[in-house]
C-alpha cells in the first residue's frame, strides 16, 4: 500500500551515479519496513509523514556506505560533507579558498581533524592508473602521452646501500688501522689479493684470511646494528 512513497522517495535519488533505480527501491523498502513496524498509532502522526525520513534515511546510508571507492570511518565521511559545505560557504564570502584554519573555526572543531577529513576525501573515489597526468590531454594517451602509471614512483634499489655504508660506516673506525687499510686497498682502490699481500708483504693467502676475518667482524656487526 505505501510503496508508493518508496519510488517517490527513491526518485530524488536517481541521478547519484551508484546503484539502478532497482536496487534503491529495495533499499528505501526496508526504510518503508522499518517505519511500520516503529509506527505508533497513539502519536496521531500521520504514516506519510513519519514514514518518508525512514525511506530517506535508509537510501542516504546505502549511498554513504557503497558510494566510497576506499572505505572510510563513517565520521569521515560525514566530514566530508561539512567541509564541503564549509568551503563553499567560505570561499563566496571570502573570494578565495579558505584555509585549513578557517574551515576549523567555521566548523568549530581542531585544524587536524580538518587535515583528517580532506585526506579521507580523497578516498571518494578513485581513478584508473592509465588515466593521463593532464585530463585536459587525455587525447595524448593514443600519442604516447604520460599516464599517473608512468610518473608512480618506486623503490630505489640504490637505498639499501646508503643505509648499509651509513651502518657500516661506524664499525669501520672500529677496526684496527691494518685492517682499514686492507679493506682500503681491496674495496676502494680495487686490488687483488696478489698486490696486497706484495705492498704488505705478506703471502696471498695471509690477506685471504685476513679478509675473511675483518668481514666477518663487519657481518656480525651489521646484523647486530638490525
Amino acid at each position: 500500500m505505501n510503496l508508493s512513497l518508496v519510488r517517490f522517495a527513491a526518485g530524488r535519488f536517481r541521478n547519484r551515479g551508484s546503484g539502478d533505480m532497482e536496487d534503491i527501491v529495495q533499499v528505501g523498502t526496508i526504510g518503508l519496513i522499518k517505519a511500520i513496524d516503529r509506527f505508533d498509532l497513539s502519536r496521531e502522526v500521520e504514516f506519510t509523514s513519519f514514514a518518508v525520513p525512514y525511506i530517506v534515511g535508509e537510501i542516504k546510508r546505502f549511498f554513504r556506505d557503497t558510494s566510497w571507492a576506499v572505505h572510510v570511518p563513517r565520521r569521515l565521511q560525514e566530514l566530508r560533507v561539512d567541509l564541503a559545505k564549509s568551503k563553499e560557504s567560505l570561499s563566496a564570502e571570502l573570494d578565495r579558498e579558505p584555509t585549513v584554519q578557517e574551515l576549523a573555526e567555521h566548523l568549530g572543531i581542531e585544524e587536524s581533524e580538518v587535515t583528517e577529513g580532506i585526506v579521507a576525501a580523497n578516498g571518494y573515489t578513485a581513478g584508473s592508473l592509465d588515466m593521463p597526468t593532464d585530463s585536459a590531454e587525455s587525447w595524448k594517451l593514443t600519442a604516447g602521452g604520460r599516464t599517473f602509471a608512468d610518473v608512480l614512483g618506486e623503490p630505489d634499489p640504490a637505498m639499501e646501500s646508503v643505509e648499509n655504508l651509513h651502518a657500516l660506516a661506524p664499525l669501520l673506525c672500529e677496526l684496527g688501522e691494518r685492517d682499514r687499510l686492507i679493506i682500503d686497498m681491496r674495496f676502494g682502490q680495487e686490488m687483488t689479493q696478489a698486490q696486497i699481500g706484495e705492498q704488505l708483504g705478506i703471502s696471498q693467502m695471509h690477506v685471504s684470511r685476513l679478509l675473511s676475518r675483518i668481514l666477518s667482524t663487519l657481518r656480525s656487526g651489521m646484523l647486530t646494528e638490525d
